[in-house]
């Protein structure tokens, strides 16, 4: 007999159904690993599915729909049709999310970014910006990444983020350790509402665990309602992540509603394969991701390196064709590097067909990066002594 859906306990990519009948890949927020089932997932984590419903409803208000909606890769959310209902009120949201510093951003931490800026431009709203430079210290037992190095590599990731495009009067950057003063207090009153057991349920957290950890996610969640704060009323905010840092908000919603503010509504991305094949690039494998300060020799050797959907050899692939959905160099077309849809459709047919072999189909994609980091680091260099006057000061 099923179990009754109100025992499903659901924590950070496990429940007790998946524990009796283990799934072939996790997501928490610390560890992604396995061939990800994006549909497995959305019913893990009770989230909903961007379905062409809602990505009518998005082009309506927005007057468009971004390339990474319309391919699925924003594939679900969390209230979104009740944020839009918002807007369409006249109640405008504002656009909240983040990164944790570690090392050094890839590109496919750019995709909550990108799309934070899109919506910044087609909704004409805030974007605010959460740099906590304090949990990959407390995440991390790497004894060389201490609090002041990372509070360095904080400064690089803003500048990568604004050298995105993002409206420069309308956007502002924070770092924990120097804005706590400002949240503090709010991060407090969340962690009333978060329990010891809530906490390590969901983030499958042990006794070893340091408590910084503990009190992280009440951290996270204030930017998802700061601004009420400040506003003295209500004021909605959305919220673009990857899948996996979903689990915070999971932990604060019910938190955030307790104090009387509203929800967040939140975005979801599916994550940037790696090169050489597995369900996430990681900044922790440097052969397997793209970094925004790769030099072009380094792009062209980790491009070159990259699995394909090709056949053996060429004679092969030309005779059989290829599959670009098990291919990286593919999928980074889709994700990043080939907006136009008939384009990307071209590229895909000719894999499929063996019209396009692996080395011209690597060069091109190569070219691309190489392209795309050169004129990411002439935007970084114009806007480096400005960037003091985008981050909020205590």
């Amino acid at each position: 007999m099923p179990l009754h859906p109100k025992l499903f306990y659901i924590r950070s990519g496990h429940n007790y159904l998946s524990d009796l009948m283990p799934e072939s890949f996790n997501v928490t927020a610390y560890d992604v690993n396995g061939e990800v089932d994006y549909s497995k997932l959305i019913e893990r984590f009770g989230i909903k599915p961007i379905d062409k419903v809602m990505e009518e409803r998005i082009k309506k208000d927005a007057g468009d729909l971004h390339y990474l909606i319309r391919r699925g890769i924003f594939f679900a959310h969390r209230d979104l049709p009740w944020l839009l209902g918002e807007y369409e009120k006249g109640n405008k949201f504002y656009v909240y999310t983040g990164i944790a510093p570690s090392g050094g951003m890839t590109i496919a931490h750019l995709l909550p970014f990108i799309m934070a800026q899109w919506l910044q431009k087609r909704f004409d709203v805030e974007v605010l910006i959460q740099i906590p430079d304090e949990e990959k210290f407390l995440a991390k037992k790497d004894p060389n990444l201490t609090l002041e190095k990372i509070h360095e590599l904080a400064y690089a990731d803003a500048l990568n983020i604004m050298a995105l495009g993002f409206d420069q009067k309308k956007t502002r950057i924070f770092f924990d350790t120097d804005y706590a003063s400002r949240t503090y207090k709010q991060a407090v009153r969340v962690s009333k509402y978060i329990t010891y057991s809530i906490v390590k349920d969901a983030f499958g957290f042990s006794n070893e665990t340091n408590i910084g950890m503990l009190f992280y996610t009440s951290m996270q969640a204030v930017p998802a309602f700061i601004k009420s704060v400040e506003a003295g009323k209500n004021v909605p905010c959305l919220i673009p992540l990857g899948v996996d840092q979903d689990v915070h908000f999971r932990v604060a919603r019910n938190a955030i509603e307790k104090l009387g503010y509203y929800k967040p509504a939140i975005m979801h991305n599916k994550f940037v394969p790696g090169l050489k094949g597995g369900a996430k690039m990681s900044s922790s494998d440097p052969g397997n991701s793209i970094y925004l300060d790769d030099s072009e020799d380094e792009v062209n050797k980790k491009v070159n390196r990259a699995i394909t959907g090709q056949q053996a050899t060429a004679e092969l692939q030309k005779k059989l064709g290829g599959d670009p959905e098990k291919c990286s160099v593919c999928q980074y077309y889709r994700f990043l590097f080939e907006p136009d849809d008939a384009k990307l459709e071209d590229i895909f047919n000719a894999e499929r067909k063996g019209t396009l072999l692996a080395g011209e189909h690597k060069a091109d994609l190569a070219r691309r990066i190489n392209k795309f980091l050169a004129d990411h680091r002439k935007r970084k260099e114009a806007l480096r002594d400005k960037l003091g006057s985008f981050i909020l000061q205590a």
